[in-house]
């Protein structure tokens, strides 16, 4: 099993490039940032925590260019959105951005995926909640088209565009994998389009039969890995049991000598694992 961060990077806590630095240097295979735009001050929805929404949420870095600071830095680990909300992004701006991450990382990208959760933020660009789901789905085969064709081209309900050149390609052949978020909604996404399941802090005893759902209608085995996993050494021994490829550790948004502190308990949890 494989172990990796989880996070939100934004002004008020350590920076891309010092925790790019220690994620690696502690031996950890990933870091998976989180991604909004803003978030509107009048908002219907709740927050799915419960409470109030913590200002990470409208504090956060642009993710891409959070990581190609931590790519530049780096060597090995895997560097992605978790998640990239797509029902918010312009598909041919975001599979740009996503091969230049991978260029830049050297075919280190991927790119988790998420339809959203906050219908104000989501409607401020246009994006209505209702359709969100067919929406993005169209956006993801979109961008596949521009990451693996040299002239491409998509004709949907929601995305159009006649033959183009989009470049960068990304390194990774066919394309960096796509790490599909979300619960049980999210399966037929995963089985169509998705390299592996992103599971939203599922605890231990609810993923396993989980697991078997999704892989039930992808009919193949997808790999899983779970997001925002606590630190307790009890929860991660649970998580070893299951068919899980990687667990990555939730950090809370600290300044930096914390977030060195908070990550060598995570690593020494993560070492009695491996």
């Amino acid at each position: 099993m494989q172990f990796g961060i989880s996070t939100f990077i934004t002004d008020q806590g350590i920076g891309p490039t010092a925790l790019g630095r220690a994620v690696e240097d502690r031996g950890f295979d990933s870091l998976l940032i989180a991604e909004h735009t803003h978030i509107p001050v009048e908002r219907r929805t709740p927050y799915p925590g419960g409470g109030e929404l913590p200002e990470i949420y409208y504090r956060t870095l642009d993710p891409f260019v959070a990581l190609a600071a931590a790519a530049a830095v780096t060597e090995r680990i895997l560097l992605g959105t978790g998640v990239a909300l797509v029902a918010q992004r312009d598909p041919i701006i975001t599979a740009k951005e996503v091969a230049s991450l991978d260029l830049v990382s050297g075919g280190r990208a991927v790119f988790g995926v998420g339809v959203g959760w906050n219908r104000e933020e989501m409607e401020n660009h246009g994006t209505d909640p209702a359709t969100r789901g067919r929406l993005v789905d169209e956006r993801l085969r979109a961008v596949r088209e521009l990451w693996t064709r040299e002239r491409a081209e998509f004709h949907g309900d929601f995305v159009d565009f006649a033959p183009v050149h989009s470049w960068p390609k990304p390194v990774q052949r066919p394309h960096p994998p796509i790490y599909v978020g979300g619960g049980e909604g999210a399966f037929p996404r995963v089985a169509a389009l998705g390299d592996a399941w992103l599971a939203n802090s599922v605890p231990p005893r609810d993923l396993g039969p989980l697991i078997d759902r999704m892989r039930s209608i992808a009919d193949r085995n997808v790999p899983v890995t779970v997001y925002a996993v606590p630190e307790d050494p009890g929860t991660v021994e649970q998580y070893t049991r299951l068919d899980v490829e990687r667990l990555l550790f939730y950090l809370p948004t600290r300044p930096e000598a914390e977030t060195l502190a908070t990550l060598d308990r995570l690593a020494e949890v993560a070492a009695r694992f491996r």
